[in-house]
């Protein structure tokens, strides 16, 4: 999708999609209508065969789209879901480091602070643009050097310190999925196909011989109904951008909640 897309909020959107697709139907039906109605009206039953192909091509797209739609829902829903589990991870390890002696856990402590408040200033601001900073990355190799540092004297602080590295593990195994899913979305393949099909739905209207306002009608509310699915898809395709994204909530009630001493 063209970037444009991703700084508008849904409202404009909307607007622009009922613009293109509502016009490109009546515009173009004003345009070609007169010069097809001859050759549609030449033959008896003609509507009827439009019709036929009209809804077997419907059938196709409207399960490409319909495909198309759930893989960009469960794809929103999967990293969304990741989220909340490395927010729940950083926050078990938080509370795992803050038994350690001291000053490692205080140490530890403000380190896994210092990621957290990167992620939420910097992190999904960059992510929003479609960037993937490396800061986080920085401080997390950073954390891993000072805790690894630790030697456990007890075997209390072995059980803390084994707990402490499973955690940390977890929570480098979905920050990195968070990480590659950044400019995650449907190849653009795949939309040329989502395009092209619904311009030709579109076109195969123009076939019908029927009224001028009855076209119109019809024809502007299949329009902006396909313009609003492909808005739809749109708008979940990149789950970090856009009017309809995953926001930083998670790692901000954590923030503030738990690691502020």
């Amino acid at each position: 999708m063209v970037e444009w897309v991703y700084e508008l909020n849904i409202k404009t959107l909307a607007t622009w999609v009922a613009f293109i697709f509502v016009g490109y139907c009546w515009i173009g039906g004003t345009i070609f209508r007169p010069m097809l109605r001859p050759f549609v009206r030449s033959r008896s039953g003609s509507n009827d065969i439009i019709g036929y192909v009209l809804s077997s091509f419907g059938v196709f797209y409207g399960l490409l789209l319909g495909l198309i739609a759930v893989a960009a829902y469960q794809n929103f829903s999967r990293v969304e879901a990741n989220v909340a589990r490395e927010v729940a991870s950083l926050e078990t390890l938080y509370e795992d480091v803050s038994v350690f002696p001291e000053p490692h856990g205080q140490n530890l402590r403000w380190l896994l602070r210092d990621y957290c408040r990167y992620v939420i200033k910097y992190g999904w601001p960059a992510y929003s643009a479609g960037e993937e900073p490396q800061g986080g990355n920085v401080r997390i190799r950073a954390f891993q050097e000072r805790m690894l540092a630790f030697e456990p004297q007890t075997r209390v602080e072995e059980l803390i310190f084994a707990e402490s590295l499973r955690q940390f593990n977890a929570f480098m195994e979905h920050q990195r999925v968070r990480e590659q899913s950044v400019n995650t979305g449907i190849p653009s393949v795949m939309w040329y196909v989502v395009i092209v099909g619904a311009f030709l739905n579109i076109g195969l209207l123009w076939l019908f011989d029927m009224r001028l306002v009855t076209f119109l009608f019809l024809g502007g509310v299949l329009s902006f109904f396909l313009g609003t699915m492909i808005l739809l898809i749109a708008v979940m395709d990149n789950p970090f951008r856009g009017a309809v994204s995953i926001s930083s909530e998670p790692f901000e009630r954590l923030y503030w909640s738990n690691m502020r001493d």
